[in-house]
């Protein structure tokens, strides 16, 4: 299960983030380079 401020990768290319909001099965995270988007649970994994 996800929190708010957990950090995350993107699956497809590798990109970390900070999960900011958690709506159903959407996050809203704030990658690296500070954009922010919103991203289906599936697409991300919890960063070691």
């Amino acid at each position: 299960m996800y929190r708010v401020g957990d950090i995350v990768v993107y699956a497809r290319d590798g990109a970390r983030g900070i999960i900011m909001e958690i709506q159903g099965e959407l996050c809203q995270v704030m990658w690296e380079d500070t954009f922010v988007s919103w991203e289906k649970l599936e697409n991300l994994k919890r960063a070691e």
